[in-house]
């Protein structure tokens, strides 16, 4: 069925509940009663990476601007344009940063107690929610205790912990968790709407263990898939202590370059614009003195930029640490003959000659090894100690 709901892979109920929530939503705006719980105005999305969060909330926000009562057909100018992100009604909170800012957060609320240009709902979507400030998280928390009667917040995190999410924000909210979806239906979902070659989508699909976004990546992009042989080529250039750093330095540089290769062409732009706003070039009277006093709002703007640029190479980063960890994964399957398929299939060889060298408890302590290292990240260590401090763990075993 092409729906706004078609991307959302393998979360049949979930979708079944969004649906069900849209109809009421359209039976609210044409001023019916609806039943009590039926749709509510503050929803969170949980799930792993690659569940599809953003997905499910961008879907939802497009089935309740939906003009035909609801149904999310993804074809009327409601879902069309919230599904494209240009709905006047409908905002995205995309963190750029490491963290969503209090003022960011009351500049959103305020706009969203206005009533909906279209008649219909005015929807926030908060992306990535776990990265709000505790300010920030105050600030929305008073949208959502006192709502506006026609707005719906829809906040995407990848659990209800209180890391993630505050306990008094998760109580006010209607929680949809999501679960990764199984390679198959990824790959079915490659195929049917990215055109990709079935072998292909299947072997993207189970390397990205369940990413729909990082299995198109790797599907379509040569220098994804060298980034990916480099990482998994890791485990056989443990050879000593030295190596051990070396390879932490790879890691991190490659994680740096592709960041950097991410957002250099949208830093430039944003600059370039910045400035042409403030007069640069100009040679009428008072150009060169309103460049001057442009200098604080250029070093904003640098600031921000900085902040985007670190969040990207936390992101490459960590896209690095799970490619790894579905390798020592990989060795753990095979070493103690568990039946299931291995993650990555072309690196089969590789696997299997680790699990005749290493014990299952030396390959479960690897494994940890990667995962304690992703966890030292989110908690703002270094990068470089941590992944160094990863790199010596798994040479030891």
């Amino acid at each position: 069925m092409n729906d706004v709901f078609a991307d959302l892979v393998g979360q049949d109920e979930p979708v079944e509940t969004l649906r069900r929530a849209a109809g009421a939503a359209a039976r609210v705006v044409r001023g019916e009663e609806v039943a009590a719980g039926a749709m509510t105005h503050a929803w969170i999305f949980t799930g792993p990476p690659g569940s599809g969060r953003s997905v499910a909330a961008r879907s939802f926000a497009a089935a309740l601007e939906c003009t035909r009562d609801g149904v999310g057909c993804a074809e009327c100018h409601g879902c069309r344009t919230a599904l494209g992100r240009t709905h006047a009604d409908v905002r995205f909170v995309v963190p750029e940063g490491l963290s969503i800012g209090v003022n960011e957060m009351r500049a959103l609320v305020l706009r969203a107690a206005s009533a909906p240009s279209g008649g219909r709902w005015q929807v926030v979507v908060i992306e990535d929610a776990d990265r709000l400030t505790e300010q920030a998280g105050n600030a929305l928390l008073k949208a959502i205790e006192e709502p506006p009667p026609r707005t719906v917040f829809l906040l995407c995190t990848p659990s209800t912990h209180p890391d993630d999410i505050s306990v008094t924000i998760r109580s006010r909210c209607r929680v949809v968790p999501l679960r990764q979806p199984p390679a198959a239906a990824v790959a079915e979902v490659l195929v049917r709407r990215d055109g990709i070659a079935p072998d292909v989508a299947a072997w993207a699909a189970a390397a990205a263990q369940g990413h729909v976004g990082r299995a198109k990546r790797l599907a379509g992009d040569a220098e994804a898939r060298g980034r990916r042989e480099a990482v998994l080529a890791v485990p056989r250039r443990l050879t000593g202590v030295g190596a051990c750093f070396d390879a932490a330095s790879a890691l991190i540089e490659a994680a740096e370059a592709e960041a950097a290769a991410a957002v250099v062409e949208t830093d430039s732009t944003e600059r370039a614009a910045l400035e042409q706003a403030l007069g640069a070039g100009g040679t009428g009277r008072g150009a060169a003195g309103a460049m001057r006093g442009a200098a604080g709002q250029l070093k904003d703007l640098e600031r921000r930029q900085k902040s985007r640029a670190t969040r990207a190479q936390r992101d490459a980063l960590d896209r690095a640490l799970v490619d790894l960890a579905g390798f020592y994964r990989d060795v753990l399957v095979t070493n103690l003959r568990a039946p299931v398929a291995v993650v990555h299939t072309d690196t089969a060889d590789q696997s299997r000659a680790a699990a005749g060298k290493w014990t299952a408890e030396s390959t479960l302590r690897r494994l940890e090894a990667v995962l304690a290292c992703r966890d030292a990240i989110d908690q703002n260590v270094k990068p470089k100690i941590a992944v160094e401090a990863m790199m010596v763990s798994l040479w030891r075993g």
